[in-house]
């Protein structure tokens, strides 16, 4: 589809029941729609509408521009709900695309009904992902003068670390491939914008149904980050899942069925006291 000023983006469209909430998907950082999501989309459309896009630099999403902003990923997700005419939307966030999420709200309030965010933070300050990236930014800027164009760097290099070592071996070589679409620098460059990324001083206003979607056992985002992000958010939901930072991969069932139960939380504005909690 084309929007009025933001360009051409492929998104998937998975219609659901009639009258269905709608849900924005928005996958993470060195990933694409077909990796983070495809495995939950089927149980998804069972309850809601499900729209997802490639964000800006990744798969099939328009070039990223440098520096890379979360701010034009989430203003590119406000120009196709604008131009599908279905908002307000749920928005569910994964790692990168929680983040995003989180923009999204601040920047287009009108557009948004509620927010999942799934294995992402407030900020990732000090976590795996941060240091992923300061260890790996100098080794790219050096080696730009001398790897020839003929044998270009590729988001897999820094990608495969945010896998864990669980996996099959076809899922992992299936999801490095994906990765390899995606430019290194692009993805440096959105984790550096990830990793300067806070939202402490105006989470707590958000003034929607929320859930938050915990990994117990995250290397990349600590679950503890994860939980200080749900007791900031008003009467926020929180699901609980037993898997790494790339449980969609590993459990792919396990977390589908833990998506659906923290978007059906958000599904209707029936708001729990504050700070209220539950686990499942």
């Amino acid at each position: 589809m084309e929007t009025a000023d933001r360009g051409r983006f492929v998104v998937w469209d998975a219609a659901g029941p009639v009258g269905a909430p709608t849900l924005v998907l928005l996958h993470g950082v060195t990933l694409d729609v077909e990796t983070n999501w495809s495995g939950a989309i089927p149980t998804l459309a069972q309850h809601f509408r499900v729209l997802a896009m490639d964000l800006r630099g990744h798969g099939d999403g328009p070039p990223a521009r440098m520096p890379y902003r979360l701010e034009d990923c989430a203003d590119d997700v406000a120009a196709v709900v604008r131009e599908l005419r279905t908002g307000p939307v749920i928005v569910v966030g994964y790692s990168m695309g929680g983040i995003i999420a989180q923009t999204f709200w601040r920047r287009h309030r009108e557009l948004t009904a509620g927010l999942v965010l799934c294995a992402t933070a407030r900020n990732v300050s000090g976590s795996f992902l941060e240091q992923l990236t300061a260890m790996t930014m100098p080794f790219v800027v050096g080696a730009m003068g001398w790897i020839p164009p003929v044998f270009p760097m590729r988001a897999d290099l820094v990608g495969g670390h945010l896998l864990g070592d669980g996996l099959e071996p076809r899922v992992r070589r299936a999801a490095l491939a994906r990765m390899r679409r995606i430019p290194l620098v692009t993805a440096l460059a959105a984790m550096q914008a990830v990793c300067h990324f806070s939202s402490h001083r105006w989470i707590a206003a958000v003034d929607v149904p929320a859930a938050v979607l915990v990994t117990r056992n995250d290397r990349v985002v600590p679950p503890s980050r994860q939980m200080r992000l749900a007791r900031a958010l008003p009467g926020a939901v929180v699901v609980e899942i037993d898997g790494d930072h790339d449980v969609f991969l590993g459990a792919p069932r396990a977390f589908a069925h833990a998506l659906v139960d923290a978007c059906l939380a958000t599904s209707v504005d029936d708001r729990r006291p504050e700070g209220s909690e539950q686990a499942s």
